[in-house]
């Protein structure tokens, strides 16, 4: 527990945390809902975009977003006020919350809401994987960058998933002890659970797509979209092409608007290379126990959630060493992380693995170990948990000096 239970208001700009199209931000948002939950905290999640406003597409949206953001907030501050009870859409939001939570907030998704509504009621404004980027001062989204650095400065509290976004936070911050970084999570049981049962799934696989039970099973999960996603895949492609003197298999897992071109960027690999599309998240864990090998460039991913299902289930990693990701695979504990856009040396490094069967053993046990000791449900509650409680003994000294 972090002090007594709370009610949490649990605000998500971007997209709300049961949104249909799969995403790891997605994870990452029901994994904070869990975490709180198992605290013994009550989470109460309010629709991320309740008038019906819409992705936004041009930085000329943002004032319209913002006028809507702060009358909305406003709303909830009159209901609130007085111990009230409030709602939306018909839907009952209930008594005021004891906390105020924010997922994912940054430039073209600021947060006016939670700051404006917790200065009002009194109460604790939290905010998980902030992200600020300096370079976007004074550009077309100046009114969105301004709005998430002056929510950075009102936050009590601020988990940092991706070490990569810290040094451009701590400006921000009011004091330095206010931003917490904690490895990013997920829920790592239905994977681990999957590999227990590896050989089965693997027995599976490989009726289905008539691969022989000798050749090592590659497996990449992504979502198939421009531009960062088609460029990892186009890496991808262009260094197992350097692979053809080896035996292995790609199982492609994923779907988007780029599929089109991420087939024809595989297509030269040949019958090696198998679509499994766009599947459920309780299908998932099965084909990540299947493979031998998870191969990701990671062009521009922040951490990747693909990067820790993988190690959850066992399999070691090889991705690109950009922003979040060595956060994420301990290169040669649990994986390597060739130079980011390296064809030569990530082809390299799948070669390695695939040849040094001792050596992809000790990575895979060094994934699982990983996964359970870091990225696990367990230990973001006890960071998350740890992190509440210095908050809220803090706020206790300030109204007590």
């Amino acid at each position: 527990m972090s002090g007594r239970p709370m009610r949490v208001a649990f605000h998500t700009p971007l997209k709300p945390v049961d949104h249909p199209v799969p995403s790891g931000d997605r994870q990452v948002g029901r994994g904070l809902v869990d975490v709180f939950t198992r605290l013994g905290h009550a989470v109460v999640a309010l629709d991320s975009d309740p008038a019906g406003l819409g992705c936004l597409a041009l930085p000329e949206d943002l004032p319209r977003r913002r006028d809507g953001a702060i009358a909305r907030a406003d709303r909830l501050i009159a209901a609130w006020r007085g111990g009230g009870r409030a709602s939306e859409e018909g839907r009952d939001l209930g008594s005021p919350p004891d906390l105020w939570l924010t997922y994912h907030l940054w430039y073209k998704k600021p947060d006016w809401i939670g700051p404006r509504v917790a200065r009002a009621l009194g109460i604790p404004y939290v905010v998980a994987e902030a992200s600020y980027a300096p370079k976007r001062a004074g550009g077309p989204w100046d009114i969105g960058h301004r709005a998430t650095a002056e929510a950075v400065r009102a936050a009590d509290l601020v988990l940092t998933l991706n070490p990569d976004d810290a040094a451009c936070l701590a400006p921000l911050l009011v004091e330095p002890g206010r931003n917490v970084v904690l490895p990013p999570f997920l829920d790592i049981a239905p994977f681990a659970a999957a590999a227990e049962d590896r050989d089965r799934h693997r027995a599976l696989v490989r009726t289905r797509f008539g691969w022989r039970d000798d050749v090592p099973i590659l497996i990449v999960v992504a979502m198939m979209r421009a531009p960062d996603k088609t460029a990892s895949y186009a890496l991808l492609g262009r260094a197992l092409a350097r692979l053809s003197d080896r035996d292995w298999h790609l199982l492609v897992v994923g779907d988007g608007a780029a599929r089109g071109e991420v087939e024809a960027i595989l297509a030269p690999l040949g019958q090696r290379v198998a679509g499994a599309g766009a599947v459920a998240p309780n299908v998932l864990p099965a084909l990540y126990a299947c493979a031998d090998l998870y191969v990701w460039p990671a062009v521009n991913e922040a951490f990747g959630i693909g990067l820790m299902e993988a190690q959850a289930s066992g399999v070691p990693v090889i991705a690109g060493r950009t922003r979040g990701v060595p956060a994420v695979v301990g290169d040669g504990e649990s994986g390597l992380l060739p130079a980011l856009g390296d064809v030569e040396t990530f082809a390299a490094a799948v070669r390695l693995v695939l040849d040094d069967a001792g050596l992809r053993a000790r990575l895979a046990a060094g994934a699982s170990d990983r996964a359970a000791r870091l990225h696990g449900l367990d230990a973001a509650t006890r960071n998350i948990g740890a992190a509440l409680r210095g908050m809220l003994a803090r706020r206790a000294r300030e109204r007590a000096a």
